[in-house]
């Protein structure tokens, strides 16, 4: 508001002086043939009204006129200043086709009126006048699209600046579920494992005491785990700025895990091929992601007793792969948002990520990370 009243001030301030400016030169050519006191009235007629021509184009240019054509047939001498300047402001303020329509009317109207009164000279003053006022339209027009354009370009601007605001909206949205997958993933293998346990724990408590506790301290271990990454996360969510926080889990940790694991009853094998060391820190994360979520899904959807785990390095690629001889626990994991989960994290990194049935019997979990050439 305050900067839309500025620049209303700064207009009116220019064009109070264009009409101090113009009055000057409108009154000396309208006296060069005829006596001041005949000139006052017509010239004041025709520049005064420009005071208000940001306001009332056509009405302003409407009077102009008027009062240019009857400083003609008073003094015989047209200024051009004033009309030129009216003829401007349409072309340049109002929209193009309403100022074709003005510039015709306002042509139209000198020629019919001004040439059948006039001497030979007094035409060619007329020709000389209309394409004075010819030149200020086509000004006037080539201003108004240079100002639609940067208006255009102003418009634009705040638009891409709605859009980055929008697009940072949807950034952290999409860091909330990126947080809330990490705490399915946490919550769910470590409560998978813990129920496993708990199940083995009963089967044995009064025969095998010892299994028995050690299934506890198991079940133990997986809580004392999971409260850990829990906490780890939920203080991701609390603040991104407060100190520094425990390192996210990585394929460095996947012989805890595959312990973790192996205490429920499932034996799993981990192969290796090639060195993980100096991974990009998101492919470490999801690859040891990908690997707790489909042993996850083994757990409590397969009925396999066996796992294998084979992680192979390669120029510019990491791919891994998770098997099991379970009887259908694609079918079940890919209701939730285990598989889900799993594809973004890939897609997320560049990578690829399939799971079905295998060939042989059981099901297969595949992805592949690109690693860049330097990797």
């Amino acid at each position: 508001m305050i900067r839309e009243r500025f620049q209303q001030r700064k207009a009116d301030l220019i064009d109070i002086g264009l009409v101090a400016l113009l009055l000057p030169p409108s009154f000396v050519w309208a006296t060069r043939h005829h006596s001041p006191a005949m000139a006052v009235a017509p010239v004041l007629l025709q520049v005064l009204p420009l005071l208000l021509r940001r306001r009332f184009p056509l009405p302003v240019l409407g009077v102009v006129l008027a009062a240019s054509v009857a400083t003609q047939y008073v003094v015989g001498d047209l200024p051009p200043f004033a009309l030129a300047l009216a003829v401007y402001t349409v072309a340049s303020h109002i929209e193009r086709r309403t100022a074709v329509w003005a510039g015709l009317v306002t042509f139209v109207a000198l020629l019919t009126l001004l040439i059948p009164q006039a001497d030979v000279k007094g035409r060619e003053s007329v020709v000389h006048l209309i394409v004075f006022i010819a030149a200020a339209w086509i000004l006037g027009d080539n201003v108004r699209t240079k100002r639609a354009y940067y208006r255009e370009l102003e418009e634009r601007a705040e638009r891409l600046e709605r859009e980055r605001e929008v697009n940072v909206r949807r950034a952290a949205a999409e860091e909330q579920a990126r947080i809330a997958r990490e705490l399915h993933d946490v919550i769910a293998h470590s409560v998978s494992v813990m129920v496993v346990q708990a199940a083995a724990a009963s089967d044995v408590f009064e025969k095998q005491p010892e299994r028995a506790r050690e299934a506890l301290r198991s079940i133990e271990e997986s809580g004392r785990s999971a409260l850990t990454e829990l906490r780890r996360l939920l203080g991701v969510v609390r603040s991104r700025e407060q100190g520094s926080r425990e390192p996210q889990p990585g394929l460095g940790a996947l012989p805890e895990l595959l312990e973790q694991v192996r205490a429920t009853g499932l034996e799993v094998e981990l192969e290796l091929a090639g060195e993980l060391d100096g991974l990009p820190t998101g492919v470490d994360l999801s690859a040891y992601r990908i690997v707790q979520e489909a042993l996850t899904n083994t757990l409590k959807h397969a009925q396999a007793s066996r796992a294998r785990v084979r992680l192979s390095r390669r120029p510019g690629e990491l791919e891994l792969e998770i098997t099991d001889d379970g009887a259908s626990s694609g079918e079940k994991a890919a209701a939730g948002h285990g598989l889900i989960g799993m594809q973004e994290r890939a897609a997320l990194l560049g990578g690829v990520l399939e799971a079905g049935p295998a060939a042989d019997g059981g099901y297969t979990v595949k992805a592949r990370f690109p690693l860049g050439e330097l990797t």
